[in-house]
């Protein structure tokens, strides 16, 4: 294994904590976020931080937190099985129009965005048998996750009336994208952010309400009361996990939906036939998972981390204007096979509207066909941790097998 460069932190009780930070900021307040995870009892050896780690909601983004007999539904968050998904195309540089704009606009009419994801989509009528004005492609997809969402829904009923199949191929806001990229042999590339949508923040959100209930039917007293768990054995544990695996292929199947929207919308521009999918990454990077560390079976929850077995695939995407990277796992026992999930937040999206003007993101984004304009500032390249700096902190996590570089960017 190459020079190792994490850092531990033990100036707290319960386990350490083996931060990939060396070179990056780390603010103190996740500093504390991580102390907190650390010193509750179930924890398995250590917690470990990203070098895209930063404050989160819950529990920090870029953790891997391994447990044993326990689990803590907002250490995954409401984003369940949020992730990237990139293909490989037969396409070269050279052979992509020299103005973007139309293939950006196709791809904004194929796939439902930002405030214009329920454009056209109605929930189904399940009483008529109806599924309204869905897309074959969407009713398609949701058959397969239906049975086991009806599951779901007869232990929970109030998970039955939400935004699950009209979401379904839909990217959402914030930091989820779609991109056209070049990697270093100028082949095309077509990459995606975005996870379990509507019903997968109704999943968390249910069922951190529960395990605040659980702390509180115990009086277990926490330092956050955002690290309420469900304990393995209690009513709603072995249900959480059911739900978030089913949460899990909802967003591996909206990831897939929407990429095959993609091809056909860039082929619709496109004067030459090209193929995709000769290489193809499609990744979680807020789940759980069962997996076997240090001689002991656990529950690794990675909020904001890639799993990095040795020779998996990943994706590691930089910001707006920023390069990403497709990545090789290292099985670095100490991440617990983790690397980051991207640069990871620097400024908060209140402060990046105030400090970065429109004409500094206008610069930072050149060369780019996308979003220009105020709504987009948040997402600014300045908001983020400079990516390379990421990449050098974890250089024994992964290696480097693509270096991709956006010239079009679709953002929620």
């Amino acid at each position: 294994m190459s020079e190792v460069t994490y850092q531990i932190m033990n100036d707290h009780d319960g386990v350490p904590v083996k931060s990939w930070t060396k070179g990056v900021p780390f603010e103190e307040e996740a500093r504390q976020q991580l102390r907190n995870i650390a010193g509750l009892p179930f924890i398995h050896k250590w917690v470990a931080a990203m070098p895209d780690v930063h404050l989160g909601k819950g529990a920090t983004i870029g953790s891997v937190v391994p447990t044993i007999g326990a689990v803590i539904p907002a250490a995954v968050g409401v984003d369940i099985g949020c992730g990237m998904m990139a293909v490989k195309t037969s396409l070269r540089a050279d052979q992509l129009p020299d103005n973007l704009a139309a293939i950006r606009a196709a791809i904004e009419i194929a796939v439902p965005h930002g405030r214009s994801m329920s454009r056209g989509r109605r929930m189904p009528k399940r009483d008529k048998g109806a599924w309204g004005d869905l897309p074959e492609d969407v009713i398609s997809a949701w058959k397969g996750l239906q049975p086991d969402f009806e599951r779901l829904c007869e232990q929970h009923r109030l998970l039955k009336n939400t935004n699950n199949v009209s979401h379904l191929g839909t990217l959402g806001t914030g930091n989820h994208f779609i991109e056209v990229c070049l990697d270093e042999k100028d082949s095309v590339w077509f990459m995606l952010h975005s996870g379990s949508r509507g019903v997968g923040n109704r999943i968390g959100t249910h069922f951190i309400a529960l395990a605040r209930k659980e702390m509180e039917r115990w009086m277990i007293n926490l330092p956050d009361k955002d690290l309420a768990y469900l304990p393995e054995g209690s009513d709603h544990f072995g249900q959480y996990l059911m739900a978030v695996e089913w949460a899990q292929d909802f967003a591996r199947i909206n990831r897939e939906v929407m990429m095959a929207r993609v091809i056909g919308a860039v082929a619709s521009e496109m004067p030459v036939v090209f193929e995709a999918r000769t290489e193809a990454v499609n990744c979680h990077h807020n789940y759980v998972s069962r997996e076997s560390h240090y001689d002991k079976n656990v529950l690794v929850t990675r909020k904001g981390a890639v799993r990095a077995r040795k020779g998996d695939l990943g994706i590691i995407p930089g910001s707006m204007g920023a390069r990403s990277f497709i990545v090789r796992g290292l099985g670095n026992d100490e991440s617990f096979h983790s690397c980051s999930h991207g640069a990871g937040r620097v400024m908060s999206r209140t402060k990046a509207k105030k400090l970065v003007s429109l004409d500094e993101h206008i610069a930072a984004t050149r060369g780019v066909e996308c979003r220009k304009d105020a709504g987009v500032i948040d997402e600014t390249p300045a908001a983020y941790k400079p990516i390379d700096q990421v990449m050098a902190a974890q250089k024994d996590l992964v290696e480097i097998v693509h270096t991709l570089r956006q010239v079009v960017c679709v953002k929620g």
